[in-house]
Order: C-alpha cells, then sequence, then structure tokens
C-alpha cells in the first residue's frame, strides 16, 4: 500500500538471496544426509515405489506434462501483474539482461525438485493441499529450529513478492477499469488512493479462498496459466503491422477460451465429454492449450466476418474502418 512496486523490488532482492543459498544447501545436503548420495536417493525411492519417477502412460503423462510448459511459456507475461511490471524497466538493455538472467535463475528449479525428491520417503502420507508442506516437515525434521526459521522467512517473502504485485494489480485493476467507468471518477489521485485502500480488501479474499481452498499450489498455478494465456493471441495480433483481428474478434476469442477452461474445471469434463470425436489420447493435453486453440479459431472467424463488410464498403467508395 505504501511503497508500490518499489517494495516488492527490494523485497525480491532480499528474497532471491536467501532463497538461492537456502535451497543451493538443502538441496545437496538433503539427498546426502539422508540418503548418501543423489543415485542412492533414487534407487531408494524407485525400490519403494516403483515407476513413481516416471511419468504415467495416462494423466499426467509426457503429452500433459510438455502441454503444460508451452502454456507456462506463453502465458509468462499475459498475467496483468508481470505484464504492468514490465513498465518500470528504466529502458530496453533491462529486458535484454533479464532475457539472459532468467533461464540461469530457472536451474535452482533443480535443487527444489531434489528437496521433493528427498521428502518422498522422509514425510509421507502428504495429500492434497499437505503436499505443499513437504519441505517445512522435512525441515523440522532435520535442522534446529532457529534455521527452520530462516527457511520459513524465506517462504513468506517467496509468497510476498508475488503476492503484493498482484494485490497491486487486482487493486489497480478494480479502481482504474472497473470503478471509475462506473462511478464517472476522473481524477487520477483519487483513483489511486481508491487502489491502494482495497489493497487489504483483496488480500482478505485471498486469504480466504487460500484458507477454505484444498487445491495444491502447482494445481492453482496451473489452472491460473489456462486462464490469463487466453489473452496471447489477441496481444500478438495487436503488435503486428496491420492487425488482422476486430475487437469482437478478439472479445469473443479470449471469451470461449476462458468460457472452456471454466466449464472443464467447474464440471470436472474432459476434452472428449465436449468433443466426443476427438481421440482420447487427446484428453491428457492441458485444458489451456486446447481452451487456446478454440480460442485462436473463434478470434479468427469472427474477425472474419465482422471486416468483410467493412473491406466490401470501402471497395464501393464508402468509409472503411
Amino acid at each position: 500500500m505504501v511503497s508500490g512496486v518499489r517494495g516488492s523490488a527490494w523485497n525480491a532482492v532480499v528474497k532471491d538471496s536467501l532463497i538461492l543459498l537456502i535451497v543451493l544447501f538443502m538441496g545437496i545436503y538433503l539427498p546426502l544426509h539422508l540418503y548418501g548420495g543423489f543415485g542412492a536417493m533414487f534407487s531408494a525411492i524407485d525400490e519403494a515405489k516403483s515407476g513413481f519417477l516416471a511419468l504415467p502412460e495416462r494423466g499426467q503423462n509426457v503429452l500433459w506434462f510438455s502441454s503444460s510448459v508451452l502454456l507456462s511459456a506463453l502465458g509468462f507475461y499475459m498475467w496483468p501483474h508481470a505484464f504492468g511490471a514490465a513498465f518500470t524497466a528504466r529502458d530496453a538493455g533491462v529486458f535484454r539482461k533479464n532475457a539472459i538472467v532468467m533461464p540461469l535463475y530457472q536451474l535452482i528449479l533443480l535443487f527444489v525438485f531434489f528437496v521433493g525428491f528427498a521428502a518422498v520417503l522422509k514425510v509421507p502420507g502428504l495429500k492434497g493441499g499437505e503436499v505443499d508442506l513437504a519441505l517445512f516437515k522435512i525441515s523440522i525434521q532435520n535442522f534446529d529450529p532457529w534455521f527452520v526459521g530462516v527457511i520459513g522467512g524465506a517462504g513468506i517473502l517467496t509468497a510476498l513478492v508475488p503476492g503484493s504485485l498482484i494485490l497491486m494489480a487486482t487493486a489497480t485493476l478494480f479502481a482504474n477499469d472497473l470503478l471509475a467507468p462506473l462511478t464517472g471518477i476522473t481524477n487520477p489521485d483519487r483513483i489511486a488512493l481508491i487502489a491502494r485502500a482495497s489493497v487489504p480488501i483483496w488480500a482478505l479474499v485471498a486469504v480466504w479462498f487460500a484458507i477454505g481452498g484444498s487445491q495444491t499450489i502447482v494445481a492453482l498455478l496451473l489452472m491460473g496459466y489456462a486462464f490469463v494465456t487466453q489473452l496471447f493471441p489477441a496481444l500478438i495480433a495487436s503488435l503486428m503491422p496491420r492487425n488482422p483481428v476486430s475487437s469482437a474478434g478478439a472479445f469473443a476469442g479470449i471469451a470461449a477460451g476462458v468460457g472452456m477452461v471454466a466449464l472443464t474445471t467447474t464440471q470436472h469434463l474432459t476434452l472428449t465429454n465436449l468433443l466426443p470425436f476427438l481421440p482420447p489420447a487427446l484428453d491428457d493435453v492441458n485444458i489451456g492449450i486446447a481452451a487456446l486453440v478454440l480460442n485462436i479459431v473463434v478470434l479468427g472467424v469472427v474477425s472474419a466476418i465482422l471486416r468483410r463488410p467493412r473491406l466490401e464498403t470501402a471497395a464501393a467508395g464508402g468509409p472503411a474502418e
């Protein structure tokens, strides 16, 4: 509320420093301490849970994994808070540096995986939302309370940095794009004040959903990507020298994609439930990708239909879009 995106940025500096040290240490120490090595850890898991380390034939298989990675890549900058944060860059060179550093930074995820694999046998019985507590449970078992506190502090900052950006983006969209048009408020200072004041309200709403929900963080994140990636086709079209997409086409495509994700998620439907003529193997495709295909088709059809009369009018000498 007070420091805005600058506060999030400085928190990110502290958070990344802590995370880098903690995750590297735990990702190396736990497999060596608990199993005697990385190879021994994976051998123990495979012996205790045969097939656990392989992707299944159906469900979350290779096709699902590949389509989920593609969805995440396309939707990364579609999140309003990530897109908005891009406007804080000093110059174009910042984007070039990010493009170089970000892939290297993602290598730290490898050590996160090692911590998770170490917890498979040492913290058994975790189901549903409890899976998110694996790191803390294995930390409590193996480290002194002060170090568990450091891990918890790093975890809080890890949630706070993107969480604060999401809250600011939500509050800004609410005040500027929803409340201001409905109430006729035009003063930018007043809109900014309303946005700041609404941050605690959106924070409480998020806490309520977090406490009442049973989904894991990863499941929620993938569902979120399935929604926000529906903005991708219209955004890419808007960057073209001659935008082939009409406003109505963009809206229709986004509505169709989001509607498909919402329908399949809330009704627990599969792709072949909606389209019985498709092969059953396509059920394993991340539903966000399937919705993206529908989005592009609807976007193209609606844009072509609505643009044709304008083109015909222009050819006859009348006004054109």
